[in-house]
């Protein structure tokens, strides 16, 4: 009889700190998208009215800041992102909306190099050689864009990538007191790209971590270079 309420006892103590933790877990989740949602919406709100996706509308800047992806999928097939970027950077350069080019991107192992591969693709398109300029170290949005003003010396510049990605790296250099805005390459289908978007969600709650809490610094400094 002792043993049988004392099992009692103890199915009866473990449901309930069963029940607590389920209820913690739930909030814990709640409050997490939640955070997730917010931090979404304040970098899109944010750059909204830097944002532009016809050339005739954009400003004059003297750079443009070419965000770097790679090549290739990782099936081999044709990265449709960097195709798109590509795009828009020669359209901008065409209609005299921008003098130089920077390339920032990831060139982290010797036999993968974004910039080299951004710079052969802008070249091949009619881009003179001598107006691109490369950033070798711009493993991430927030390193480019940081560098961008560090290392090249750029207060003002148009961003060239995805229209969700402008959203982010434009809300990091307005929090950094740089004039950019964003000229939007054409984006990939929702399939495509569904993987990139639910990263992105993710990286927005870094952006804040980032610019508001960890006064984050790029990985890597370097010499600055002057452009003409």
């Amino acid at each position: 009889m002792v043993a049988y309420f004392l099992y009692l006892s103890l199915f009866q103590l473990m449901k309930f700190f069963r029940s607590k933790f389920i209820k913690w877990v739930m909030a814990l989740a709640i409050v997490t998208l939640v955070a997730l949602f917010c931090c979404y919406q304040k970098v899109a709100s944010s750059a909204a009215a830097y944002m532009y996706t016809e050339v005739a509308s954009v400003p004059y800047n003297k750079v443009a800041l070419l965000l770097g992806t790679s090549k290739n999928t990782s099936t081999g097939n044709s990265n449709l992102y960097f195709k798109y970027r590509i795009d828009a950077a020669v359209e901008l350069y065409k209609a005299g909306k921008i003098k130089y080019i920077i390339a920032s991107g990831d060139n982290s192992r010797k036999e993968y190099s974004e910039p080299e591969d951004m710079k052969q693709a802008l070249v091949e398109r009619g881009i003179p050689d001598s107006v691109i300029f490369l950033d070798y170290a711009g493993f991430r949005t927030f390193d480019s864009i940081i560098r961008c003003k560090e290392i090249f010396g750029q207060d003002s510049f148009i961003i060239i990538s995805q229209a969700f990605h402008n959203e982010r790296a434009i809300y990091i250099a307005r929090q950094n007191g740089l004039a950019a805005i964003g000229f939007n390459a054409e984006d990939v289908t929702k399939r495509y790209g569904f993987r990139t978007k639910l990263r992105e969600v993710l990286a927005r709650a870094k952006v804040m971590l980032d610019v508001h809490l960890l006064a984050t610094k790029p990985k890597f400094g370097g010499e600055k270079v002057l452009l003409p």
